[in-house]
């Protein structure tokens, strides 16, 4: 998980929603399914994120998949954040995907799981570590295994909020976890190929991180603990922005 920082205020339609926000969940689902702009709303969410899964940093457009307007505090919980953009995000998995994850026995994440989804219970937000969050990727770390865990040298809170979000995102959820053990092995075999050739690692770590097409590649936060400081060079003269 990386640290989105807002660019947007979503646009004139979402602006006046929120002027006058719904005061209960019933009314905030109601409108929310009648928003007609949630196209551009999305477009602006992504453009920020680098086309990134606010949660999984998965890229679903390589995937073939969808992306949905999450609400980081859910409308059920918080209404009067319904159309705060300051409250939305992007994320996978789209509508249209849970339908096929479902015929294929596969777990949904993210947004749409379970726990996230308030099926399980209101969310704890003391507990729940958001990407609006300022030094969210501080609290996770990404294993060669494909597993991400709560970061090593946290104390019991924070270690008890990592581990809390994991869960409650279902972060290590069968496809999540496969597709993370590819990139690390990708990652592991240009990283080989490089040393043997003696090519320039510098310039592997500038292709693997930084952006192209205002789209980061996927994994982000996994790519820069796998580099570790020649990630931080890199991100620092070129991205600091990403930092």
């Amino acid at each position: 998980m990386r640290t989105i920082r807002k660019q947007s205020n979503g646009g004139h339609a979402l602006q006046q929603a929120h002027a006058q926000p719904p005061a209960t969940p019933e009314e905030a689902n109601q409108r929310w399914q009648r928003f007609g702009h949630k196209d551009a709303v999305i477009q602006a969410l992504l453009a920020e994120q680098y086309h990134l899964c606010c949660y999984s940093e998965l890229r679903a457009d390589e995937e073939l998949l969808g992306y949905h307007i999450e609400h980081i505090e859910n409308k059920g919980q918080n209404p009067a954040r319904t159309f705060d953009y300051a409250n939305l995000a992007a994320s996978a998995l789209g509508s249209a995907d849970l339908q096929s994850f479902k015929a294929r026995g596969e777990e949904v994440f993210g947004g749409h799981a379970p726990g996230k989804a308030g099926r399980l219970g209101p969310v704890d937000m003391r507990r729940f570590i958001t990407p609006h969050q300022p030094g969210c990727a501080r609290y996770f770390a990404y294993l060669s295994d494909g597993r991400v865990v709560p970061a090593a040298g946290l104390g019991a809170y924070d270690h008890d909020r990592a581990h809390y979000t994991i869960a409650l995102l279902n972060l290590n959820s069968p496809f999540l976890v496969t597709r993370r053990r590819q990139w690390w092995g990708e990652l592991q075999q240009l990283w080989d190929e490089h040393q043997h050739n003696d090519w320039r690692l510098p310039d592997l770590v500038a292709v693997c991180l930084l952006p192209t097409g205002g789209k980061l590649q996927r994994f982000f936060t996994l790519t820069r603990q796998f580099f570790g400081p020649l990630a931080e060079q890199q991100l620092q003269q070129h991205a600091p922005n990403l930092l």
